[in-house]
């Protein structure tokens, strides 16, 4: 039944095995999907090779053998690299092929991609994806869809695989735009946590009862709750590292800039977490943020060590 079922399924390519694009990956494989994947580090695919999936050489030979293809990558120029470089994906798009963006990019990017793929014949869905490891694990990832109706539907089995709810945003580059809104609010508010937290640290307060106190109110969130374990424990693994948050402050404040809107607060968190990567911190989580504040305060936050 599972050979029959998979001979029925359009063939996913996917490029881009981090700790985001890996479980996104297995979850479309385990849905049914016959895969092909690539990354720029071979070593990555090695788990997807043993279970028995294709494995291919170049952004370009996916491109050959999949009727869609998955790109999840780190940023615009990581997304020029896959599509444009030789044996890039534009090079082995054939008018078949369906191109799924599911990085956070600017929206410039991801229009000028979609322009890129459509030349060369192919189709183009804007889908990044909000959450982090965890979601991205369970396939419980929001899908921030955008592109016609009609190619979303054909490849809603796909993004259904990687997340729920799928949100249509609009046209191309709206998903884009909708990630840079949902990430400049999380970025906003983790720096706002971890600065309250070295607040009430200097106050001589209870750290357990601190959080308590945001947990009971208005203020509470699923983010604090789970960050503020995280600070207590030391605990940094990176489900969402600060040099990808930065980055994605960078991103809306440009864009905010351009649109002529003011953006006090995020450019203040935007140097905050550029200032805790430049401590040493970028490939940490986010939470880590937090380090900042304790170094340049001389304070030890929660129940860490440093």
């Amino acid at each position: 039944m599972a050979a029959e079922l998979a001979a029925t399924m359009q063939t996913v390519g996917f490029i881009g095995l981090g700790a985001m694009g890996a479980p996104m990956a297995e979850n479309v494989a385990d849905a049914g999907y016959p895969l092909v994947v690539y990354n720029r580090t071979r070593s990555r695919t090695e788990p997807f090779a043993e279970r028995g999936e294709e494995v291919a050489d170049s952004p370009a030979e996916v491109a050959e053998r999949a009727d869609s293809v998955v790109v999840m990558v780190t940023d615009d120029e990581a997304l020029e690299a896959v599509l444009e470089s030789e044996n890039g994906l534009l090079a082995g798009l054939t008018t078949d092929t369906t191109v799924i963006q599911m990085s956070t990019v600017t929206p410039a990017a991801t229009e000028a991609a979609a322009e890129a793929v459509r030349d060369a014949g192919g189709e183009y869905v804007d889908a990044p994806v909000s959450g982090t490891v965890g979601p991205a694990e369970e396939g419980t990832l929001t899908v921030l869809a955008a592109g016609p109706e009609e190619l979303l539907d054909n490849v809603e089995g796909i993004l259904a695989a990687i997340g729920d709810p799928i949100v249509d945003c609009g046209a191309i580059g709206d998903g884009a735009r909708m990630k840079l809104f949902v990430n400049l609010l999380l970025g906003d508010m983790m720096g706002a946590f971890a600065e309250a937290l070295a607040f009430g640290t200097s106050q001589g307060l209870d750290y357990d009862d601190m959080l308590t106190v945001v947990e009971a109110g208005a203020v509470d969130s699923p983010l604090y709750s789970i960050k503020g374990e995280n600070i207590a424990d030391g605990d940094f693994e990176p489900r969402f590292p600060v040099d990808l948050q930065f980055k994605d402050l960078r991103y809306a404040v440009e864009e905010a800039n351009d649109a002529g809107v003011p953006l006090p607060q995020t450019a203040a968190a935007r140097e905050t977490f550029s200032a805790t990567s430049g401590m040493g911190h970028g490939e940490e989580d986010m939470a880590a943020v937090v380090k900042f504040f304790e170094s340049v305060a001389g304070l030890s936050v929660g129940e860490q060590d440093s």
